[in-house]
């Protein structure tokens, strides 16, 4: 028993634990779960963000104390300081000039983070509450909730096709891309990740499964949150210039512009701005294309665990057994899985009455865990890591790939939902 224990007490089935718990809660108890204020303008505000920190410490505290770790209430105090600066992340994000452009908080998470950490100094008192692996994986799992399968039926065959199509031409050839940039594995699989599926929930999946390094990972994520501001106004106007070249009916225009908009902008806020500069119908088209993107970031992440799991220590490849992919697999994936898998039972069945609320909560811990470990990520990165000389290697293939992205998926879309569909 002590050491079926001992194999259980790892990071990854704490994650699992405690995102069980957080869950749970959401469902059987949703209007007691606490929610993140979106500016600090009223009490009720401060109050808000007062009872969403005690629950994120509560749930820090219970992973030490199931990891074993001594004295697991030291971590309070210092989660304060990384809490407080999560929030002004959050707040910042909600600014209307910054809500317009697209940044999320997990942009100012990190650049906050990396203020502190190159500017001033982290003081060793606040080093316990730096855990940006624990956060992003507690972050992962609860995306999961957030993506049902019925996005999938909404989207019918030929959205599911083009989210299928799009995400494996798009990833081998990022992927291939990037390699041939001299950009390392698991910072290419990061990155062709990014690019053919939905930007920061899919580089923060593939990096934790593919092991990557924390201070890349942010740095393809500040490159997709940055690109994603000037493509928000560029794929409209790309929309409304060529697809009358090609289509007179306006219903089919704003279908193939929807289609390309979902399929090529690498946030899920991004592709809800910029489609609804073109009306209703490519908004809808756009938002589900992404969505049904999204949907498959499990299955990447596990294509990904698979590859990985059949690397030996020299970078050689094996045959895979089974036991090896158990003990090389990312069990927090497993709970990615099983919270899509059980959110999307119970909308279909009606075991519970999800009116919505359940997977916005869900998406809310997510955001806030995200935030959390980016905060963490930034007070552990020195910024001459990020502008260094290789990283330039990264931003030329993540804009090769993106432009290999546009005018792919441009093509995909002209013949899915141009040529097939009408």
């Amino acid at each position: 028993m002590k050491q079926f224990l001992k194999k259980i007490q790892t990071e990854d089935w704490v994650v699992v634990a405690a995102s069980t718990i957080i869950l749970a809660l959401t469902l059987i108890c949703p209007q007691w779960m606490p929610q993140m204020p979106a500016l600090l303008v009223e009490g009720e505000d401060f109050i808000k963000a007062g009872l969403m920190f005690l629950f994120v410490a509560a749930i820090t505290v219970i992973c030490q104390c199931l990891l074993g770790r001594k004295k697991p209430f030291r971590v309070v105090l210092p989660l304060v300081a990384v809490f407080v600066i999560s929030l002004l992340a959050q707040v910042v994000s909600q600014i209307g000039i910054v809500k317009e452009y697209g940044f999320e908080a997990v942009f100012f998470s990190v650049i906050f983070g990396l203020l502190i950490r190159n500017v001033w100094h982290v003081p060793d008192w606040m080093k316990p509450a730096i855990q940006g692996e624990l956060y992003i994986k507690i972050g992962v799992v609860c995306l999961g909730a957030t993506i049902l399968f019925n996005d999938v039926m909404k989207s019918g065959m030929y959205g599911l096709l083009q989210a299928c199509i799009v995400i494996l031409c798009v990833w081998f050839t990022a992927y291939f891309i990037s390699r041939r940039f001299g950009v390392d594995q698991s910072t290419a699989m990061i990155l062709s990740s990014g690019v053919s599926i939905c930007g920061v929930s899919a580089c923060i999946t593939a990096s934790k499964v593919a092991g990557g390094d924390d201070r890349k990972l942010s740095y393809i994520i500040s490159l997709v949150l940055i690109i994603v501001v000037p493509m928000i106004y560029l794929m409209p106007w790309l929309a409304r210039t060529i697809l009358p070249l090609f289509f007179d009916d306006a219903q089919t225009v704003n279908e193939i512009a929807g289609a390309w908009i979902g399929g090529t902008i690498d946030t899920t806020s991004g592709v809800a701005a910029s489609s609804e500069m073109l009306g209703d119908v490519a908004q809808s088209n756009a938002v589900i294309i992404k969505a049904t993107q999204n949907v498959l970031i499990g299955v990447v992440a596990f294509f990904i665990a698979l590859y990985m799991s059949a690397q030996t220590g020299d970078g050689k490849r094996r045959m895979p057994s089974p036991a090896i992919v158990w003990e090389k697999f990312p069990k927090f994936i497993i709970g990615f899985v099983l919270a899509s898998l059980v959110f999307s039972l119970f909308q279909m069945n009606d075991l519970f009455v999800l009116n919505g609320s359940e997977t916005k909560i869900a998406k809310t811990m997510s955001t806030v865990f995200f935030s959390l470990a980016f905060v963490c990520i930034g007070l552990d990165t020195r910024l001459k890591d990020i502008i260094s000389k290789e990283n330039r290697r990264p931003l030329w293939a993540f804009l090769l790939a993106q432009t290999f992205n546009i005018v792919f998926t441009f093509v995909i879309a002209v013949v899915l939902f141009g040529l097939l569909k009408n």
